[in-house]
């Protein structure tokens, strides 16, 4: 996918060197429609530059900053030397991402997918999440939820998110509390029992996450949680924790929940 528009000033943009002069390099712009760039020989690289080509090679792609635009006369002025390592990682991971994000949205809608359906998709996404790549991993993380309030139909929507699902690696994390579970009750077996069926959430649980709850040792139990990003697991444990405290407190019991695993002399 390419954009139509101009790039803005600060903006950092993916590009391809295509030709190499005395005073500065041409950089075919990569995310947008038939926009070149140059960049001056004095912002190829920091301090004085006998040769240019010591520094860059056609053919080469760079991460360059968009120092000015002026539309008018077609020009793009282009910085190498203000962009950082850090930086240009990151926006090669990025543009590599909108890339595949690309090649998914043509596996939803086909190869022959008219301009208009494709805009209107991609549009959307990018409107809701910055980028097509992060539309995507929403869809496969959330599902159908996740394009909820969007201006699609429910096909486009079901299109998205089967082909989210079997494209997108989502990233998850794995985070691990404990709780002790007592009643003194004589029929406090069952009752640690209902405590553990309310932490595993009784079947609410979001579809994204897994909770798991095992016996450890008595009166410990561990719990599990599987999330696509540590706030969401973190917030998912301490839920299971505290829906367990609340149910063996609610038949006369207590509960105390924990990070780390216990001693068996503790």
């Amino acid at each position: 996918m390419k954009y139509s528009g101009w790039p803005e000033n600060g903006e950092l943009v993916v590009g391809k060197i295509d030709e190499i002069e005395d005073f500065g390099v041409f950089v075919d712009l990569e995310e947008y429609e038939d926009k070149r760039g140059l960049v001056h020989i004095s912002e190829v690289a920091s301090g004085w530059i006998k040769n240019v080509r010591d520094h860059v090679r056609e053919g080469q792609t760079v991460v360059a900053k968009v120092l000015d635009v002026d539309e008018g006369s077609q020009q793009i002025d282009l910085s190498i030397k203000d962009v950082n390592d850090h930086q240009r990682s990151d926006k090669i991971q990025e543009w590599k991402n909108e890339q595949k994000a690309d090649k998914w949205m043509l596996l939803a809608f086909g190869e022959d997918v008219s301009d208009e359906q494709y805009a209107t998709v991609a549009n959307e996404l990018i409107s809701e999440y910055g980028s097509l790549y992060e539309g995507f991993e929403e869809a496969a993380i959330h599902g159908p939820e996740a394009l909820s309030g969007m201006d699609l139909t429910d096909e486009e929507v079901e299109k998205v998110v089967d082909t989210a699902r079997d494209n997108v690696s989502v990233p998850y994390v794995n985070v691990t509390g404990y709780v002790d579970l007592r009643s003194p009750n004589p029929d406090g077996v069952d009752d640690v029992k209902e405590a553990l069926k309310a932490a595993e959430g009784n079947g609410e649980v979001p579809e994204e996450i897994e909770l798991s709850v095992t016996y450890v040792g008595s009166p410990e139990y561990r719990i599990k949680v599987r999330a696509p990003n540590y706030k969401t697991a973190e917030s998912e444990l301490e839920a299971a924790a505290e829906r367990a405290k609340a149910q063996i407190e609610e038949l006369g019991g207590t509960a105390e929940y924990h990070r780390d695993r216990r001693s068996d002399d503790e």
